[in-house]
């Protein structure tokens, strides 16, 4: 089973089932609760290489994204295979794999 469905399954088992509106509402606030601790052990970036963030946090982060995907009726796992695909043809093309805007 992917994490997808892991994540779909223990929504519905649990009915917590939600809007995708309050789906990617939960998943800025996780990745906010990331971005906390990044900023905290980084002392606000004056040792970038301090970086220390919790398996616990980038999990909740993990699946508030997921079940956005969920929510919105995407395939994680093939958004993630048009990502990767987008960024490897950026990078044959310029070198570099920003978008350049």
């Amino acid at each position: 089973m992917d994490a997808q469905t892991r994540v779909a399954s223990f929504v519905e088992e649990h009915d917590m089932d939600a809007p995708a509106a309050y789906r990617l509402l939960d998943t800025v606030s996780e990745l906010g609760e990331v971005a906390k601790e990044v900023c905290t052990s980084t002392e606000y970036g004056d040792d970038p290489s301090a970086v220390d963030v919790s398996d616990d946090e980038l999990g909740d982060a993990l699946f508030a994204l997921l079940a956005l995907c969920d929510a919105l009726g995407v395939d994680a796992e093939a958004a993630l295979d048009a990502s990767l695909a987008k960024y490897e043809e950026r990078l044959l093309e310029s070198g570099g794999a920003g978008s350049g805007e």
